[in-house]
């Protein structure tokens, strides 16, 4: 891994994938056919977190579940992508709606879809259980597999880094 805390200053900006990233990648099929995935808690925590804190956070995913949007419904602000074929494209018109540039973000993804959005990163990262391909070109590999803390790790080492972790905010949801 290539020493990436000094560029965690800069971040303004958080993209994750779903499946394996924010969930642990497991699907289960109801018998009406509607698909449920597990999402981690201090995750979700994080991620309204970053956003009171004025972060711009994005899911990118190929998966194709309501049930995605829905996890996150009451997270003002947070911009989720599903159903989507082409990441980069989709990566490319957020940051132009966002007047965002490289060095303000951070991909965290799990597989090889992610593969080209994380090279357009400042910063990209992947949980430990990621394919070794993501692995080998992403700047930091959490500790946390996907769905069981990855999110929050970067997100607060992030917040950390820029003084913005711990503040009266941090105490209410």
């Amino acid at each position: 891994m290539r020493n990436f805390r000094a560029k965690l200053s800069k971040i303004t900006t958080f993209i994750f994938d779903f499946d394996g990233v924010l969930s642990d990648g497991k699907i289960w099929v109801l018998p009406d056919g509607e698909q449920v995935r597990a999402t981690g808690v201090k995750d979700g925590y994080a991620l309204q977190y970053a956003l009171k804190q004025g972060y711009n956070v994005a899911v990118i995913s190929g998966g194709i579940a309501e049930s995605m949007r829905l996890r996150y419904k009451n997270f003002t602000g947070m911009d989720i992508y599903l159903k989507v074929h082409d990441k980069v494209a989709v990566l490319e018109e957020y940051l132009e709606k966002k007047n965002l540039k490289k060095e303000e973000i951070i991909v965290m993804g799990d597989d090889l879809p992610d593969y080209r959005i994380m090279k357009m990163a400042a910063i990209s990262c992947c949980p430990a259980d990621a394919a070794e391909e993501i692995k080998s070109i992403a700047d930091y590999i959490s500790d946390k597999p996907g769905g069981c803390g990855c999110a929050r790790d970067i997100i607060e080492q992030t917040l950390k880094v820029q003084g913005k972790w711990l503040n009266e905010n941090a105490f209410y949801w």
